[in-house]
């Protein structure tokens, strides 16, 4: 389907790294590109396991900055140039120089900022100076930008109290996860003997190897129910916790059972043939992942962090929640899954998450007066 009005639309990153608005981000290209818009992804850095994920009818401009900071002037140029009716940002860091490059190059009305995360939690992970200089740099650029668009209700709301501006319009719109790639991806073959098996229960976590993402904390509930079952455990995904993650399966004894093989281009056989997929994160936007595998039909346990797996899983309803910080509880609930039988959510219940879905309503906000 496409809009009335054809738009000239940048998307602006850092790069193309394996994270989840990155890949959000090829998704809205890829689905503004099909409905007839002129889409080009512009990069501080074109570098990334997704480039090859871009449509051909994409243009992928290369600022050729190491860090966002130096592709501020770069950008600068390059909209003085294209003269975009659309500039869509996402990353806190990417969103401040959209907006900065913007009011440089005149024309700050067409820039829209995307937020994937919970603000309030991700600014912890900064060092106070630079947590600071952030925290009033969003209070003061965010408000100028045209819009704000936050992939769920709860990053919505913590926005609101970060930015403490009761002015600041934010619009919600779930992120374009479920692609005709997606199903047909996963019917791929998974080559690992684990998947290939079904007297064995395979976990799957997927993700950044990062704090916030937990999986120490799923490796520790997997140990215990391993004392009473033979289950196996994988975790896709690369990141700086990979060292302690291989240590702490070692010192419990289960190097025979756990493998983390790093970033997987095509995660969908694993996630399809997995017993049961597991969020153990601290705190989430909207995780794209657990949206995946409701939509293969696979099982799904998640910590009720902030935000989004309550917003998915209707308060419960298409997979098991479980308490922050509960080791017990989260092993608890996986033996249940993976237990129970195995049933397809309805795909009138995704179709909010779908890339057309996304797309359609992307452009509603852009075309608002």
């Amino acid at each position: 389907m496409k809009s009335i009005k054809r738009h000239k639309i940048i998307l602006f990153l850092p790069s193309l790294c394996s994270g989840g608005a990155e890949r959000m981000t090829v998704n809205l290209a890829n689905e503004f590109s099909n409905m007839g818009h002129i889409v080009e992804i512009v990069l501080s850095k074109a570098e990334g396991p997704y480039l090859s994920l871009v449509n051909s009818s994409v243009n992928v401009v290369n600022l050729g900055s190491d860090r966002v900071l130096t592709s501020l002037f770069p950008l600068m140029f390059y909209l003085k140039k294209f003269k975009p009716d659309i500039v869509l940002s996402a990353i806190e860091h990417a969103n401040l120089a959209a907006i900065v490059s913007n009011i440089m190059a005149g024309n700050i009305s067409c820039v829209y900022i995307g937020i994937h995360t919970t603000v309030s939690k991700d600014l912890l992970k900064d060092k106070f100076f630079r947590r600071k200089i952030f925290s009033i740099a969003m209070k003061i650029l965010y408000p100028i930008a045209k819009g704000i668009i936050a992939v769920s209700d709860g990053v919505k709301k913590d926005l609101e109290k970060v930015l403490d501006n009761n002015n600041v319009k934010i619009n919600v719109i779930y992120n374009p996860v479920i692609t005709p790639e997606i199903l047909e991806l996963s019917e791929e073959p998974c080559h690992h003997q684990w998947f290939n098996q079904k007297k064995i229960p395979v976990i799957l976590g997927v993700g950044r190897l990062s704090k916030e993402k937990d999986f120490q904390r799923l490796i520790k509930a997997c140990h215990l129910i391993m004392k009473k079952y033979n289950i196996y455990l994988v975790i896709l995904g690369e990141g700086e916790e990979r060292k302690s993650l291989e240590a702490l399966v070692g010192q419990l004894g289960i190097c025979n059972f756990v493998w983390l093989p790093g970033f997987v281009q095509n995660p969908y056989p694993y996630l399809r043939r997995a017993s049961v997929f597991v969020l153990s994160s601290q705190y989430e936007g909207l995780p794209t992942v657990l949206i995946e595998a409701l939509a293969v039909g696979t099982p799904v346990v998640s910590t009720d962090c902030p935000n989004g797996p309550r917003e998915i899983l209707e308060g419960g309803k298409f997979g098991e929640l479980v308490t922050l910080e509960n080791v017990e509880s989260l092993a608890c609930s996986i033996e249940k899954a993976i237990t129970k039988e195995r049933v397809k959510v309805n795909e009138d219940d995704l179709k909010k998450y779908s890339s057309g879905c996304a797309a359609l309503n992307y452009l509603k906000v852009f075309e608002e007066k």
